[in-house]
């Protein structure tokens, strides 16, 4: 518990500064980041002729974290949803559709560089995705957490409930204005 409690401070800590670095340098001089190139030239000013080895570092660091993780994860999802046999520990040919699922996301995503899709786009588009169905999720998750007949005495307590509705309602509020922004 530990552990993930420091990692998400940590992963979150940087995610604000990326954030708040990114509006005080691009906001002011007009920048907007439609594409990878953009993204590096952005990185001109603070990297002058390094910029595109600096931001094609990144984006290989980055994938390098992401894609193991996403695809490992949507394999661990699919694999308990489906009662599939799943776990690093098991070989291919006792978990071959938890693997399947795993080569499929590897595959769909080098095949994403070919068809020509922006990948900053998809990086957006993605996310408004994920901020729309988000609170459609965390609904359910609260009443289930929150139901004494299913949970037991691991229900969630007064401040956990507390905490989940008033997150529930920015992000709900967060996904409206969306909504209303993109229509």
């Amino acid at each position: 518990r530990f552990d993930v409690w420091v990692g998400m401070l940590f992963s979150n800590v940087i995610m604000f500064f990326v954030i708040v670095t990114s509006a005080a340098v691009l906001f002011p001089q007009g920048i907007e980041v439609n594409s990878a190139e953009d993204a590096a030239k952005a990185l001109l000013p603070l990297a002058g002729s390094q910029a595109y080895t600096l931001f094609a570092l990144g984006i290989i660091g980055t994938g390098l974290l992401a894609i193991p993780v996403l695809a490992g994860a949507s394999a661990y999802a699919l694999a308990e949803s489906f009662h599939w046999a799943f776990g690093f520990s098991k070989g291919l040919k006792h978990a071959h559709a938890f693997y399947g699922v795993i080569i499929i996301a590897f595959v769909i995503g080098l095949l994403m560089n070919f068809i020509n899709i922006n990948p900053i786009q998809a990086l957006i588009y993605s996310a408004v995705l994920n901020g729309i169905t988000a609170p459609i999720f965390l609904y359910f998750i609260l009443k289930i957490s929150g139901d004494k007949t299913l949970m037991g005495r691991w229900v969630n307590g007064s401040w956990s409930r507390v905490i989940g509705w008033f997150a529930f309602a920015l992000m709900a509020c967060a996904a409206i204005a969306t909504l209303v922004m993109l229509f």
